[in-house]
């Protein structure tokens, strides 16, 4: 399961991920641009899937094969909010031999409604000295800052260097990165620390110490 606010535009932040696989999960999602949990917070509606294999494959056409490949099976998504207001995307996974029965349905509903009512009052779940949280059993702890960074920061970089919004940097940035198969946070420390730089668009990124920093 995991836990993710958005960051006030369309990139979200993890508040929290268990097991890793879900951590992985979640930064294949970001690096591609697509999956369940995109299409949840964009809709504002859960997105129920399984079964993955059961899926079109042109809804997700880099995220199902790679998804596969990590031993995702179903995935769930339930986006906090209200109307059109977003706050995050609450993610359930699930493999082979197990599927989310109706009372795990109704579980994650109301948790998803419960997330909504502490986000939008500005109040953020605090620990009990037991480490319950009420209404919410044991949770961790708060963030106190982005996780995503360097990915904020060399998309900034990115639209600098090119002339274009941050929309269409980070695009840009995960464009290199699933073209290079690497990991959109891998790619984004890269350009943080100036190993690659996004000349222009014919030249694309490139190297300024010719690969060797």
């Amino acid at each position: 399961m995991s836990l993710l606010l958005l960051d006030g535009g369309r990139m979200t932040e993890p508040l929290w991920c268990h097991p890793e696989l879900s951590a992985r999960f979640e930064e294949l999602q970001l690096t591609l641009g697509e999956g369940p949990g995109p299409d949840a917070v964009r809709t504002g509606t859960p997105v129920v899937e399984p079964a993955l294999d059961r899926v079109r494959p042109e809804r997700w056409p880099a995220l199902l094969p790679a998804a596969r490949e990590l031993g995702v099976h179903g995935v769930c998504c339930f986006p906090p909010g209200i109307g059109a207001i977003r706050v995050g995307v609450l993610t359930v996974l699930s493999d082979g031999n197990r599927r989310l029965s109706e009372q795990q349905y109704a579980d994650a509903t109301a948790l998803t409604a419960a997330l909504t009512g502490a986000f939008l009052n500005g109040a953020a779940p605090r620990e009990s000295r037991n480490g319950e949280v009420p209404g919410f059993g044991v949770f961790p702890e708060w963030p106190s800052g982005l996780h995503r960074a360097a990915v904020h920061q060399a998309t900034g970089m990115v639209s600098v260097q090119l002339g274009v919004s941050m929309e269409v940097a980070l695009l840009r940035l995960r464009a290199h990165a699933y073209a290079s198969g690497r990991r959109l946070g891998e790619v984004a420390q890269d350009v943080v620390a100036r190993r690659i730089r996004f000349d222009d668009d014919v030249s694309g990124p490139y190297s300024p110490d010719g690969g060797k920093g």
